[in-house]
């Protein structure tokens, strides 16, 4: 039987099919592999380093500094006497710790429990690690320009590296667990370092505590770029955190003389002996890069690739592998897309060691130095841990922060210092193509531009490398504010102390800038800011006129609430409205949408209003020939928009924005934003701080504790409240003690932003049962009740279960 002929038209029309099937399937892997190596932006950094470093530009003044001498190292402070206790000059010594050096930061014990909504009990009982990563996750948010509203669940991230959490201890001391309350597991837990960041800032995105040794907070920022890469969070924060605060590790690592005696990390030099601890958080705010340029953000770097490994089966648990190393850098370089001839730079791990320093050296000249094939010109290292001390845990983040420091640099900064001794002669250094200069050198000449590498190996055996690029300038000729643009200006605070330091902070920032900078300035104190309670907001057209008028303002002052505002327009004057609606136009380009279309000129100024979040009520205009031709009411008090002038509506606009924020009006000013404005880099919240701090305990002798338990009894029962009023006071007492309030708190202030939760409910109850011998129901509330309403609430079940009246 003989086959039909084959129609050739048909033939070619499956061909076709076939070609755009294969052609769609070629496009979907290429935009597959494309996001699965999509480069991230690193768009906020924050940080609390030894040697007093708390911002960016303190860091890259430290880095830059000439001064052969300038180390962030001192002895062990006072208030760490169990490190003291331990000292023993003599190495070998059993029990004893040799070291009595370190990086230390300044204040550890200091905090702004208020603004975070924790009472002074939890934060007396939370390790500081997590005191001082809460703040610099808001810092780094902060200045990444993006507002972590805690109603808005943001869709971020949280990656946490740690290896010890020390504080905790203080609460035993010999056996004795009567210091122990319920938040002595959620203060002293890993898991909770990440936890309370994304429960404190209302974060919505995955939340990791990452315990990987020395190389944690690298392995945290890679787990971080996995993430966004995977869409699991829009924005990311990664970062480490490490605390010297018990004896155990310190002595241990003595032990096993790991640690300089001198107690410095003497990197690369013929006379290291072991490194040298240090203290230290940081944290970076990360994006997609795509998405950080769409939403105008600053780009500080880029992080193109990164890689995680394992040593294996190596020559010992804690010996380091080099063709492990080599592994890493490898896979790092492929995940960044990046030839090895491109990178200029690495931040060493470099912890000094005489084993480990010549390992690493010679794993990166088989990748990136001899073995990459370049040129004449030799990649430059450094190691951050010869003047700061070797954070451990957050080791890999310090290092990450101070190569974003340098990439926004012409040149790189001594890798050892001048009065430093040889460099180890167990590392062929005539025959390599990696040099450490002893001054600042340019940065390696690369087609690719600035490439740097950066590396965190871990004691567990776990290795960390990422690839970092300098970012792509910005592309000039854009739009920018036309000459005379006005700008209104927002600062608020949790308190009034707070906004008068932040007041002065941004009268010293926009000092001397252009009107270019100061629109950014503004725009992103605008919509890259959280607003509280206590305002003031200022309206000029340029940093003089702000300058003046922040230092005139009134402060400090709690704003009183904006419940009803109405909008007001004569239907007579269209032509005054349309040409109004088109000067916000071009102030706003973002508000065009709302300022433009086919409907009545009032209704899309309206519509202006709405989109700025400003919630209106339309009521009729007076009946004047003189007044505005559109207002707002609100308080008693009339603010023009239009008038005879209609040029002048965006001044009119901002004055009316202005007096609405100062009255605690709930607005959203994103589209407020100049031409060609961009977020920027602007004066963080001034933190409030208190001190909170639990001294290391000492074992209580039996016969004292019998002898206290015997005075409590002998002073006798105390007398019950049972009047209606003597239990509101009462009520109101215990929920203070039971917080440690310096006095009683607010009655309209809401239960959580006094530290309130599950825990003090629980205390508060039991309390209260063994005060009146009655068992009362769970106190089940929301956490938003105000406090006043709680104790109203809970003295009703007092009175019930007593068969008292209320």
């Amino acid at each position: 039987m003989s086959e039909a002929p084959v129609n050739p038209e048909e033939l070619r029309r499956v061909i076709e099919d076939q070609l755009r099937l294969s052609r769609r399937l070629k496009e979907r892997l290429a935009a597959a592999e494309a996001r699965a190596h999509t480069p991230v932006a690193v768009v906020g950094t924050a940080m609390r380093l030894p040697g007093g470093v708390d911002t960016p530009r303190a860091y890259r003044d430290f880095l830059y500094a000439d001064d052969p001498d300038l180390r962030a190292l001192g002895p062990i402070p006072k208030d760490r006497p169990s490190l003291r206790a331990v000292h023993h000059p003599e190495r070998g010594t059993a029990g004893r710790s040799y070291v009595d050096r370190a990086g230390f930061l300044d204040d550890i014990a200091s905090f702004d429990a208020a603004f975070f909504g924790i009472s002074q009990r939890e934060a007396e009982t939370m390790d500081p690690q997590q005191r001082l990563l809460l703040e610099v996750s808001w810092e780094a948010l902060e200045r990444a320009g993006v507002a972590a509203r805690r109603q808005d669940r943001l869709p971020v991230g949280v990656f946490v590296g740690v290896m010890a959490s020390e504080y905790g201890r203080r609460f035993v001391g010999d056996g004795d667990y009567s210091r122990i309350d319920p938040y002595h597991s959620t203060g002293s837990g890993h898991c909770f370092l990440a936890g309370r960041i994304s429960y404190a800032l209302g974060l919505s995105g995955p939340a990791l505590s990452i315990d990987t040794a020395c190389s944690s907070s690298l392995a945290a920022v890679h787990q971080a770029v996995r993430a966004l890469r995977a869409d699991d969070c829009r924005y990311a924060l990664a970062g480490g955190a490490n605390l010297i605060l018990g004896a155990d590790l310190m002595v241990a690592l003595c032990q096993g003389e790991a640690l300089s005696a001198g107690g410095r990390s003497r990197t690369f030099l013929a006379d290291a002996d072991g490194y040298g601890r240090g203290e230290g958080v940081g944290m970076v705010a990360l994006m997609r890069l795509d998405d950080a340029v769409a939403e105008g953000r600053e780009v500080h770097a880029v992080i193109r690739g990164t890689a995680v490994n394992h040593d294996g089966a190596s020559s010992g648990f804690t010996v380091p592998s080099g063709p492990a190393q080599q592994e890493v850098v490898r896979a790092a370089l492929a995940d960044a897309r990046t030839e090895p001839s491109g990178v200029g730079y690495v931040e060493a791990h470099g912890t000094g060691t005489a084993l480990g320093d010549p390992i690493e050296v010679g794993a990166l000249d088989a990748v990136i130095g001899t073995g990459s094939g370049q040129g004449d010109e030799p990649v430059v290292l450094g190691s951050v841990k010869s003047r700061i001390g070797h954070l451990e845990a957050a080791a890999g983040i310090a290092g990450l922060l101070k190569v974003v420091a340098l990439l926004g640099e012409e040149t790189l900064p001594a890798g050892v210092q001048r009065n430093d001794g040889r460099l180890n002669s167990l590392i062929p250094w005539d025959q390599i193509a990696l040099q450490v200069p002893r001054t600042g050198v340019p940065w390696p000449a690369r087609p690719g531009g600035r490439v740097a590498g950066i590396s965190a190996f871990g004691l567990s055996g776990t290795n960390a490398h990422a690839v970092l690029a300098a970012p792509a300038p910005r592309a000039g000729g854009g739009p920018e504010p036309e000459p005379g643009h006005w700008e209104l200006l927002t600062l608020s605070a949790k308190d009034p102390a707070a906004l008068t330091a932040l007041a002065g902070r941004v009268r010293t920032a926009l000092a001397g800038r252009d009107a270019a900078a100061v629109a950014a300035l503004c725009h992103t104190l605008r919509a890259g800011r959280v607003h509280f309670g206590h305002r003031l907001a200022v309206v000029g057209s340029g940093s003089q006129d702000l300058i003046a008028a922040l230092g005139t303002v009134r402060r400090g002052v709690t704003a009183p609430t904006v419940d009803r505002v109405t909008f007001s327009s004569r239907s007579e004057c269209d032509e005054a409205l349309e040409r109004a609606l088109a000067a916000l136009a071009r102030a706003h380009p973002r508000l065009a949408a709302a300022a433009t279309g086919s409907a009545a000129p009032a209704a899309r100024l309206g519509g202006v209003l709405a989109a700025l979040g400003v919630r209106t009520s339309v009521a009729p205009a007076r009946e004047t020939a003189h007044g505005p031709v559109a207002y707002l009411t609100a308080a008693g008090e009339t603010l023009p928009l239009v008038a005879d002038d209609a040029e002048a509506a965006p001044r009119l606009l901002a004055d009316a924005l202005a007096a609405l924020f100062h009255g605690g009006a709930d607005l959203r000013l994103e589209l407020l934003a100049a031409p060609g404005a961009r977020f920027t880099d602007a004066p963080t919240y001034p933190f409030q701080r208190k001190r909170f701090w639990v001294e290391e305990s000492e074992p209580a002798r039996s016969e004292e504790t019998a002898a206290a338990v015997a005075a409590t009894a002998s002073s006798g029962p105390r007398p019950v409240p049972r009047d209606p009023a003597e239990i509101s006071a009462y009520l109101a007492t215990e929920l203070a003690s039971v917080l440690k309030a310096d006095g009683l708190l607010p009655a309209e202030t809401p239960f959580c932003e006094v530290g309130g939760d599950s825990f003090t409910a629980m205390l508060l109850t039991k309390s209260v049962e063994q005060r009146y011998g009655v068992e009362l129901p769970t106190l089940d509330c929301p956490v938003e009740m105000p406090v006043g309403d709680l104790l109203a609430y809970l003295g009703d079940q007092v009175s019930a279960a007593t068969g008292g009246d209320r």
